[in-house]
Protein backbone atom coordinates (compact mmCIF):
# COMPACT_ATOMS: atom_id res chain seq x y z
CA UNK A 1 0.00 0.00 0.00
CA UNK A 2 1.43 3.52 -0.57
CA UNK A 3 0.91 6.09 1.78
CA UNK A 4 0.89 9.92 2.02
CA UNK A 5 2.86 10.90 5.44
CA UNK A 6 4.78 7.63 5.21
CA UNK A 7 7.80 6.29 3.82
CA UNK A 8 8.07 2.47 3.98
CA UNK A 9 11.42 0.79 2.40
CA UNK A 10 12.48 -3.11 2.76
CA UNK A 11 15.20 -4.55 2.32
CA UNK A 12 17.82 -7.14 4.13
CA UNK A 13 15.09 -8.95 6.19
CA UNK A 14 14.32 -5.47 7.47
CA UNK A 15 11.86 -2.57 7.03
CA UNK A 16 12.19 1.04 7.82
CA UNK A 17 9.31 3.42 8.49
CA UNK A 18 9.47 6.80 7.96
CA UNK A 19 7.39 9.81 9.56
CA UNK A 20 7.25 11.96 6.55
CA UNK A 21 5.67 15.58 7.41
CA UNK A 22 9.05 17.48 7.40
CA UNK A 23 7.27 21.07 6.86
CA UNK A 24 5.15 20.08 10.28
CA UNK A 25 8.70 18.67 11.45
CA UNK A 26 6.76 15.17 11.16
CA UNK A 27 3.96 15.90 13.45
CA UNK A 28 1.16 13.02 14.01
CA UNK A 29 -2.39 14.38 12.43
CA UNK A 30 -4.94 11.80 12.09
CA UNK A 31 -4.22 10.92 8.94
CA UNK A 32 -0.30 9.78 9.78
CA UNK A 33 -2.27 7.83 13.13
CA UNK A 34 -4.53 5.53 10.34
CA UNK A 35 -1.63 5.00 8.11
CA UNK A 36 0.41 4.19 11.08
CA UNK A 37 -2.03 1.36 12.81
CA UNK A 38 -2.88 0.39 8.69
CA UNK A 39 1.11 0.14 7.79
CA UNK A 40 2.42 -2.44 11.24
CA UNK A 41 -0.64 -4.60 10.39
CA UNK A 42 0.61 -5.43 7.03
CA UNK A 43 4.07 -5.52 8.58
CA UNK A 44 2.67 -7.61 10.98
CA UNK A 45 2.11 -10.28 8.31
CA UNK A 46 4.93 -9.95 5.90
CA UNK A 47 6.93 -13.13 6.41
CA UNK A 48 9.16 -11.01 4.83
CA UNK A 49 10.42 -8.67 7.22
CA UNK A 50 11.26 -9.56 10.62
CA UNK A 51 12.45 -6.46 12.29
CA UNK A 52 11.35 -2.77 11.95
CA UNK A 53 12.63 0.55 12.33
CA UNK A 54 10.80 3.50 13.04
CA UNK A 55 12.16 7.20 12.17
CA UNK A 56 11.35 11.00 11.10
CA UNK A 57 12.34 12.76 7.68
CA UNK A 58 14.85 15.15 7.76
CA UNK A 59 17.65 16.22 9.81
CA UNK A 60 15.91 17.71 13.01
CA UNK A 61 13.09 15.72 14.08
CA UNK A 62 11.88 12.28 14.84
CA UNK A 63 8.01 13.51 15.79
CA UNK A 64 7.49 16.78 17.21
CA UNK A 65 3.89 15.68 18.45
CA UNK A 66 0.44 15.79 17.60
CA UNK A 67 -1.25 18.07 15.24
CA UNK A 68 -2.14 21.02 17.70
CA UNK A 69 -4.57 22.30 14.79
CA UNK A 70 -6.17 19.12 15.47
CA UNK A 71 -5.91 19.35 18.91
CA UNK A 72 -7.23 23.06 19.00
CA UNK A 73 -10.45 22.02 17.62
CA UNK A 74 -11.23 18.68 19.32
CA UNK A 75 -13.92 18.85 22.50
CA UNK A 76 -14.44 15.62 24.63
CA UNK A 77 -15.61 13.33 21.59
CA UNK A 78 -12.95 14.66 19.53
CA UNK A 79 -10.31 14.28 22.34
CA UNK A 80 -11.61 10.67 23.31
CA UNK A 81 -11.29 9.88 18.89
CA UNK A 82 -7.89 11.00 18.45
CA UNK A 83 -6.59 9.22 22.15
CA UNK A 84 -8.10 6.33 21.10
CA UNK A 85 -7.13 6.19 17.57
CA UNK A 86 -3.19 7.23 18.70
CA UNK A 87 -3.60 4.36 21.26
CA UNK A 88 -4.46 1.87 18.95
CA UNK A 89 -1.63 2.41 16.25
CA UNK A 90 0.71 2.73 19.34
CA UNK A 91 -0.40 -0.26 20.42
CA UNK A 92 -0.23 -2.14 16.90
CA UNK A 93 3.55 -1.36 17.32
CA UNK A 94 4.35 -2.43 20.76
CA UNK A 95 2.25 -5.86 20.14
CA UNK A 96 3.89 -6.40 16.66
CA UNK A 97 5.17 -9.61 16.71
CA UNK A 98 8.83 -8.64 15.68
CA UNK A 99 11.28 -6.66 17.60
CA UNK A 100 10.86 -2.50 16.32
CA UNK A 101 13.71 -0.20 16.88
CA UNK A 102 13.07 3.77 17.44
CA UNK A 103 16.16 5.44 15.55
CA UNK A 104 15.42 9.07 17.07
CA UNK A 105 16.62 11.38 14.60
CA UNK A 106 15.96 14.42 16.25
CA UNK A 107 12.87 16.09 18.36
CA UNK A 108 10.51 13.39 20.25
CA UNK A 109 8.64 15.56 21.87
CA UNK A 110 4.81 14.69 22.70
CA UNK A 111 3.00 12.08 20.54
CA UNK A 112 6.99 11.73 19.27
CA UNK A 113 8.13 10.68 22.87
CA UNK A 114 4.96 8.40 22.86
CA UNK A 115 5.83 6.57 19.65
CA UNK A 116 9.26 5.86 20.52
CA UNK A 117 8.21 4.25 23.60
CA UNK A 118 5.90 1.91 22.08
CA UNK A 119 9.22 0.36 19.74
CA UNK A 120 11.39 -2.15 21.38
CA UNK A 121 14.31 -0.47 21.71
CA UNK A 122 15.15 2.85 21.51
CA UNK A 123 18.76 4.38 20.28
CA UNK A 124 18.92 7.87 19.64
CA UNK A 125 21.38 10.72 17.79
CA UNK A 126 23.13 12.61 20.53
CA UNK A 127 20.84 15.60 19.20
CA UNK A 128 17.79 13.80 19.87
CA UNK A 129 15.44 15.83 22.52
CA UNK A 130 12.71 14.12 24.54
CA UNK A 131 10.16 15.27 26.59
CA UNK A 132 6.15 15.02 27.34
CA UNK A 133 4.98 19.03 26.97
CA UNK A 134 1.45 18.65 26.91
CA UNK A 135 0.64 20.37 30.23
CA UNK A 136 2.28 23.80 28.59
CA UNK A 137 -0.70 23.72 26.40
CA UNK A 138 -3.53 22.81 28.80
CA UNK A 139 -3.06 18.90 27.57
CA UNK A 140 -2.29 15.64 29.33
CA UNK A 141 0.01 13.11 26.84
CA UNK A 142 -2.82 10.85 25.68
CA UNK A 143 -1.19 8.38 23.00
CA UNK A 144 0.25 6.05 26.02
CA UNK A 145 2.82 8.42 27.58
CA UNK A 146 1.46 8.39 31.10
CA UNK A 147 1.85 4.93 31.24
CA UNK A 148 4.55 4.10 29.07
CA UNK A 149 6.75 6.63 30.62
CA UNK A 150 6.18 5.60 34.48
CA UNK A 151 6.55 1.79 33.14
CA UNK A 152 10.39 3.02 31.27
CA UNK A 153 11.37 5.60 34.24
CA UNK A 154 9.72 4.81 37.20
CA UNK A 155 6.78 6.94 38.50
CA UNK A 156 8.57 9.52 40.53
CA UNK A 157 10.33 10.46 37.45
CA UNK A 158 7.56 10.50 34.60
CA UNK A 159 5.49 12.66 36.85
CA UNK A 160 8.67 15.19 37.06
CA UNK A 161 8.44 14.94 33.16
CA UNK A 162 5.19 14.76 32.66
CA UNK A 163 4.10 17.69 34.96
CA UNK A 164 6.93 19.66 34.13
CA UNK A 165 6.63 19.45 30.71
CA UNK A 166 10.28 19.59 30.48
CA UNK A 167 12.22 18.37 27.29
CA UNK A 168 15.57 16.57 28.16
CA UNK A 169 18.54 15.83 25.71
CA UNK A 170 19.36 12.20 24.65
CA UNK A 171 22.10 11.68 27.15
CA UNK A 172 19.98 12.64 30.46
CA UNK A 173 17.29 9.82 28.62
CA UNK A 174 19.99 7.67 28.58
CA UNK A 175 20.35 8.22 32.04
CA UNK A 176 17.31 7.85 33.54
CA UNK A 177 16.54 4.51 31.22
CA UNK A 178 14.57 6.42 28.15
CA UNK A 179 16.88 5.04 25.73
CA UNK A 180 19.08 1.82 25.50
CA UNK A 181 22.04 4.14 23.54
CA UNK A 182 23.01 7.42 22.12
CA UNK A 183 25.50 7.64 19.12
CA UNK A 184 26.69 10.41 16.87
CA UNK A 185 23.99 11.86 14.87
CA UNK A 186 25.92 11.09 11.63
CA UNK A 187 25.74 7.18 12.41
CA UNK A 188 22.51 6.74 13.51
CA UNK A 189 20.86 4.79 10.86
CA UNK A 190 23.99 3.20 10.08
CA UNK A 191 23.75 1.66 13.59
CA UNK A 192 20.41 1.04 13.44
CA UNK A 193 19.97 -0.81 10.16
CA UNK A 194 23.09 -3.25 11.56
CA UNK A 195 20.81 -4.11 14.75
CA UNK A 196 18.05 -4.55 12.42
CA UNK A 197 19.99 -6.62 10.13
CA UNK A 198 21.48 -8.53 13.14
CA UNK A 199 17.96 -9.38 14.53
CA UNK A 200 16.47 -10.12 10.96
CA UNK A 201 19.04 -12.81 10.58
CA UNK A 202 17.81 -14.49 13.81
CA UNK A 203 15.18 -17.26 14.18
CA UNK A 204 11.85 -15.43 13.77
CA UNK A 205 9.88 -17.77 16.27
CA UNK A 206 12.32 -17.12 19.19
CA UNK A 207 12.10 -13.24 19.06
CA UNK A 208 8.17 -13.23 19.20
CA UNK A 209 8.44 -15.46 22.10
CA UNK A 210 10.79 -14.21 23.48
CA UNK A 211 9.68 -10.60 23.34
CA UNK A 212 5.72 -11.64 23.59
CA UNK A 213 7.17 -13.80 27.09
CA UNK A 214 8.86 -9.99 28.09
CA UNK A 215 5.68 -7.95 27.84
CA UNK A 216 2.85 -10.29 29.38
CA UNK A 217 4.89 -11.44 32.27
CA UNK A 218 6.01 -8.02 32.82
CA UNK A 219 2.79 -6.44 35.27
CA UNK A 220 2.22 -10.03 36.33
CA UNK A 221 3.68 -11.47 39.67
CA UNK A 222 6.76 -13.24 38.96
CA UNK A 223 5.48 -16.98 39.79
CA UNK A 224 3.20 -16.62 37.17
CA UNK A 225 5.13 -14.88 34.74
CA UNK A 226 7.52 -17.14 35.40
CA UNK A 227 4.92 -19.63 34.07
CA UNK A 228 4.07 -17.81 31.11
CA UNK A 229 7.75 -17.98 30.39
CA UNK A 230 7.97 -21.87 30.98
CA UNK A 231 4.84 -22.08 28.29
CA UNK A 232 6.79 -20.18 25.81
CA UNK A 233 10.22 -21.98 26.21
CA UNK A 234 8.12 -25.42 25.86
CA UNK A 235 6.09 -23.58 22.51
CA UNK A 236 9.64 -22.39 21.13
CA UNK A 237 11.23 -26.27 22.01
CA UNK A 238 8.53 -27.75 19.73
CA UNK A 239 9.80 -25.43 16.31
CA UNK A 240 12.33 -26.99 13.63
CA UNK A 241 14.01 -23.49 14.16
CA UNK A 242 15.13 -24.28 17.63
CA UNK A 243 16.06 -28.05 16.31
CA UNK A 244 18.84 -26.15 13.49
CA UNK A 245 20.05 -23.85 15.72
CA UNK A 246 21.04 -26.16 18.36
CA UNK A 247 22.29 -28.44 15.70
CA UNK A 248 24.19 -25.57 14.02
CA UNK A 249 25.65 -24.88 17.41
CA UNK A 250 27.10 -28.65 17.66
CA UNK A 251 28.31 -29.10 14.25
CA UNK A 252 30.00 -25.28 14.79
CA UNK A 253 27.92 -23.54 11.80
CA UNK A 254 25.83 -21.14 11.59
CA UNK A 255 22.21 -21.65 11.36
CA UNK A 256 19.73 -21.45 8.54
CA UNK A 257 16.48 -20.05 10.24
CA UNK A 258 13.15 -20.51 8.47
CA UNK A 259 10.85 -19.49 11.27
CA UNK A 260 9.39 -22.92 11.54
Amino acid sequence: MSYKNLLVDKKDGYAVVTVSRPQVLNALNKRTVAEILQCFDELASDKNVKAVIVTGSGDKSFVAGADISELNAADREGGLEITRNGQAAFGKIEALPKPVIAAVNGYALGGGCELAMACDIRIASEKAKFGQPEVTLGLIPGYGGTQRLSRLVGKGKAKELILTGEVIDAQEALRIGLVERVVPHEKLMSEVKALAAKLADLGPIALRLAKNSIDTGFDMPMAEALKVESERFGEVCDTEDKNEGTKAFLEKRKPQFKGK
